[in-house]
C-alpha cells in the first residue's frame, strides 16, 4: 500500500510540474502538497480568481482619488481594477468607459469571484462611469471591492443589491476570458 501511495505521489507531481501554465486564461491554478503524517497526497486547488481578491483587499482604505491608479497616491475606480489586474498579466482598459463595450455580459446566475462590474454613471445613465470586482459571488446579491468617490471615499467592498448600484449596473464580465 505504500509503495503505490509514493508512485501516486510521483505520478501527480511529474503532471503538475509538467503541465503548461495557461492559468491565466483559465483563472484556475493548481498546486499539490504532500502531508507526511499519513504519507498521503492532498490535492489543494487555488485559482486566480481568489488569488485577485486577495491581492485586491491588500488596498482596503487606500483613499479614492480621480484619475489615479497608485497605492501611494489612491485610485480612482478604472485606476483600481486596471492596478489589480496588471499585477495578474491581464491589461485593462484604463478608463471606465473602455469596458462599455468589453467582453460578453454574463448573466446573473453566472458571476464568480474576480469577474469585473461595469455601472453606468452616478448622475449619467447613459455613459459607463464605475467598475469593481466580485469578491463574493450570489449573482444580483454579489459584494463588489472598488475605489469608491461615495461617502466612503476608498477602496471599500459594497453590495451589488443595494438600490445605488442595482439601479445602475449594466454588466458583469470575465476578464479571464477577454
Amino acid at each position: 500500500m505504500q509503495k503505490i501511495t509514493y508512485i501516486l505521489i510521483a505520478l501527480s507531481l511529474m503532471v503538475v510540474s509538467c503541465n503548461k501554465d495557461t492559468s491565466h486564461k483559465t483563472g484556475l491554478a493548481y498546486s499539490a502538497t504532500i502531508s507526511t503524517a499519513n504519507n498521503t497526497l492532498v490535492k489543494q486547488e487555488l485559482t486566480y480568481r481568489e488569488k485577485v481578491i486577495a491581492y485586491a483587499k491588500k488596498y482596503l482604505g487606500i483613499p479614492y482619488k480621480y484619475a489615479t491608479a497608485s497605492p501611494a497616491v489612491g485610485f480612482d475606480c478604472s485606476g483600481f481594477v486596471n492596478y489589480v489586474y496588471k499585477n495578474f498579466g491581464i491589461n485593462l482598459p484604463r478608463s471606465s468607459s473602455g469596458f462599455k463595450n468589453l467582453g460578453a455580459a454574463k448573466k446573473a446566475s453566472d458571476f464568480k469571484v474576480g469577474d469585473i462590474l461595469v455601472f453606468y454613471g452616478y448622475k449619467d445613465s447613459a455613459s459607463v462611469g464605475h467598475l469593481g470586482i466580485v469578491c463574493e459571488a450570489n449573482g444580483m446579491k454579489s459584494r463588489f471591492i472598488h475605489a469608491s468617490s461615495g461617502k466612503e471615499m476608498a477602496v471599500t467592498i459594497s453590495d451589488l443589491g443595494s438600490a445605488m448600484y442595482t439601479r445602475r449596473f449594466y454588466k458583469c464580465i470575465d476578464p479571464f476570458l477577454l
